[in-house]
């Protein structure tokens, strides 16, 4: 009778399994991945769940209002509170995802200010069993790089519209992304020499020239140009170094510089990046004293294996005074990561653009083959200069007249849609692009770049020899320079700084503010990729920047 008791209890106090549905699901791993081995069930995962977010269409409503110089609400950027609640999880959302947990031991920690993002660990064994998952050991050939992840994953079938995506899951690692090489050593250019020498060295002398680019001092303290770089330390010598020689009115300019996930701020010489150099030399040597922060992002990333992308925005978005603009250099191929989860990091850019930052990234380096590859049959769109929340900048060279750099990368979006602004500019493009390159690209896809600045033969300085680099990584934090810039002189006025910026580009009065680029192209995946033409196009954008074009229009918003 006892045991019988026993057995009648145990069952009764047992948790069903819950019905499970298949949530993300990829046919095989991204090109230069191969299948080693299953996973070690005792290897610890840190993963991350997104959970579904309140209202994304309201969010989204919002930012165009507060971006559209159209809009009565132009400028009327939201608050921190603001954005949260449109972003916050229902409650009944939290509590069933925590309930889940906890019935299979999982305490999770928030990760993000509106509770969107949690976070804990748990071996491989218990992460196959929780998601029916097969978690693998992949290595990328090329790299050495290695990663534990799945092809597929499930989560309970009653949560299937509370959780948006698992990860890491189904997205790859960025073994090959934006890498700038360093050519040293190269004769430094006097300034003599300058406009003679602008068609194949880059200096900040030169594009002052060429984008009229003033060197009178910012005044606006709260008009903060951040500059997140991941693994890298900028040097404050080299920094030093080479404002002496490019830009001496300017030489006792300093950055501040804010810690990530572990981030540190060595200052041996030896040990600084080429792209943390390259960034914040151009963003202190152009953007005459605007208040500049190094956001320095170590390994102990908290997103997740997403190399601190996630980290940076939610660090960001926790503040209550974010910078009037974040400009950063690294990017990856699209189809690395998950549509889920290149729409949650999308979403966190329009929370931050909503806010009042303009946040701009490099296109890539690889031309229509992304980014740096050429492995590819259709053209590879690189992220998050897919995303339609931010600003993409391609590349150029030469003077009188510029041209298309042709790494600039460039294309279409497989995730996300033509966004209103940009409709009728992508579709006059169409239009005259005709059948070219047919099937090889989504012509339903958001374009990308939005504009583009010179990429090729930069000067910086490198543990003390000067040295050239090219890249779309020069392009975004020179372009970046000239919005924070004008940002100054808004601000000065009593006037909102310009937040999210493509409304404003694409619309009549700021398209008037570039200078379009119509030579050059983008080859790669053995095509000639795509070719620079009158207006909008995926190799260049709308074009280059005219500095006092850019201040007069943005006065008269």
């Amino acid at each position: 009778m006892f045991s019988l008791l026993a057995l009648s209890l145990v069952a009764s106090l047992a948790v069903a399994k819950p019905t499970m549905v298949v949530h993300e699901r990829i046919q095989a791993a991204p090109i230069g991945f191969t299948t080693m081995r299953s996973a070690d069930p005792s290897t610890m995962l840190n993963m991350r769940i997104a959970l579904k977010q309140n209202d994304m269409v309201g969010l989204e409503d919002a930012l165009m209002a507060v971006s559209d110089p159209a809009s009565a609400l132009y400028g009327q950027h939201l608050t921190k509170e603001q954005v949260e609640a449109f972003v916050r999880p229902k409650p009944e959302t939290v509590a069933a995802v925590n309930a889940f947990l906890a019935e299979n031991g999982i305490n999770a920690t928030s990760i993000s200010p509106a509770g969107d993002w949690l976070a804990f660990s748990i071996p491989v064994s218990k992460a196959n069993d929780l998601f029916e998952a097969d978690f693998t050991v992949f290595s990328h050939a090329e790299t050495g790089t290695s990663a534990v992840r799945t092809l597929a994953y499930s989560v309970p079938a009653e949560l299937r519209n509370a959780i948006d995506l698992v990860h890491p899951t189904i997205t790859f690692p960025n073994p090959i992304g934006l890498k700038p090489s360093f050519s040293a050593p190269l004769p430094t250019v006097g300034k003599r020499q300058i406009p003679a020498s602008c068609n194949t060295t880059i200096t900040p002398a030169c594009l002052q020239a060429l984008y009229g680019i003033p060197t009178t001092r910012a005044t606006q303290s709260t008009n903060i140009l951040g500059v997140s770089v991941i693994e890298q330390f900028a040097n404050q010598a080299d920094l030093t170094q080479f404002l002496r020689a490019f830009r001496a009115d300017n030489a006792n300019a300093t950055f501040a510089t804010q810690l990530l996930d572990g981030g540190s701020n060595p200052q041996t010489r030896s040990q600084a990046g080429i792209e943390a150099n390259l960034d914040i030399q151009y963003t202190v040597g152009l953007a005459t004293g605007v208040p500049t922060t190094f956001i320095s992002v170590g390994e102990n990333f908290k997103d997740g294996n997403l190399e601190g992308f996630l980290d940076i925005i939610n660090a960001l978005l926790a503040e209550n005074n974010p910078p009037k603009v974040l400009t950063t250099s690294y990017g990856q191929n699209e189809n690395t990561i998950s549509r889920q989860l290149a729409t949650q990091l999308c979403n966190a850019y329009m929370q931050l653009g909503a806010r009042g930052t303009s946040i701009l990234f490099a296109s890539g380096d690889g031309g229509v083959a992304g980014s740096q590859t050429t492995r590819c049959t259709t053209f590879l769109p690189t992220f998050p200069s897919g995303c339609p929340f931010m600003t993409s900048v391609g590349a150029t060279q030469g003077v009188n007249p510029e041209r298309a750099a042709s790494f600039s990368s460039g294309g279409f979006s497989n995730f996300f849609a033509i966004p209103s602004y940009q409709a009728a500019a992508v579709s006059a493009f169409k239009t005259r692009l005709g059948s070219t390159n047919a099937g090889k690209f989504n012509t339903t896809g958001r374009g990308f770049p939005d504009v583009a600045a010179q990429g090729v033969n930069f000067q910086i300085v490198l543990d003390t020899q000067t040295g050239g680099v090219s890249g779309t990584s020069c392009s975004s934090p020179m372009f970046a320079s000239i919005v924070s810039l004008v940002n100054d002189r808004l601000i000065a006025a009593g006037k909102p700084s310009l937040g999210f910026l493509n409304p404003f580009l694409y619309s009549a009065a700021g398209t008037a503010t570039l200078t379009d680029v119509t030579a050059g192209n983008n080859p790669g995946c053995n095509t000639n990729g795509f070719t620079a033409t009158t207006g909008w196009d995926p190799v260049t954008g709308l074009g280059t920047p005219n500095f006092a074009r850019l201040l007069a229009a943005a006065m008269a918003l």
